[in-house]
């Protein structure tokens, strides 16, 4: 668990760093951050689903996962829940950070594959690295969205740590087509986030969350069929 944790604590003191340095930043230097960032997170989900979608032996399920998380998302009414609770402790648009964050930090090949590395062979070097990035990046979001940020980590801990113990007592029972899947799933959001940031399009991103859980359905059907 030493490179989840080290890799929360990044985000904290990555998070904490960039809400310190906000307060000297003019409101035409943040609007240039919130482009960038926006940029930065299409190029990022961009990257994910080109770098998998080759590998994918299911060029369809990420259709499907998209379809029918985005619809349960919608009845759930994920987005507007979520934005609501955190509108009533903030005026900013901290619920859009954070959505954005979270995807950022934890749906990515370093965050699903670094925990199970970790477990099974007591490798962190993908955790580590991860680590390195996230310290940058939570920097310059809380330095865009302010010190909410910083609620991203423990976030982060609970997906890494759930994936950690999972492995440690299954064994590798997590295999690398899903990881694929789910990548691709979590790039298409992560670029969502991106244009939601940039105004081009309000995806309602957190109403797609629910996508993220589809080829996990699709696979445990898959074995239970035997298929």
């Amino acid at each position: 668990m030493i490179g989840t944790i080290i890799n929360t604590v990044t985000i904290l003191v990555g998070s904490t760093v960039g809400s310190l340095a906000r307060r000297g930043i003019k409101k035409s230097y943040q609007d240039s951050m919130f482009t960038a960032m926006g940029l930065a997170a299409l190029a990022l989900g961009f990257n994910a689903v080109s770098r998998h979608m080759p590998d994918s032996r299911y060029p369809v399920l990420f259709i499907i996962s998209l379809a029918a998380g985005g619809l349960i998302g919608t009845v759930l009414d994920l987005d507007g829940r979520f934005n609501r609770l955190v509108s009533h402790y903030s005026r900013s648009n901290l619920a859009q950070g954070l959505s954005t964050g979270i995807l950022l930090y934890c749906i990515g090949t370093l965050s699903i594959v670094g925990p199970m590395m970790s477990a099974l062979y007591g490798d962190n070097t993908y955790l580590f690295t991860n680590a390195t990035l996230d310290l940058v990046t939570s920097a310059v979001l809380a330095a865009t969205y302010g010190a909410g940020m910083l609620l991203a980590a423990p976030v982060l801990f609970c997906w890494q740590g759930a994936i950690y113990l999972i492995t440690k007592l299954a064994g590798p029972v997590i295999p690398d087509e899903l990881v694929t899947e789910v990548s691709i799933v979590g790039g298409i959001l992560i670029a969502a986030s991106g244009l939601n940031i940039l105004k081009i399009k309000d995806c309602r991103t957190l109403n797609l969350l629910p996508a993220l859980a589809m080829p996990i359905l699709f696979f445990i059907c898959k074995k239970l069929l035997g298929i």
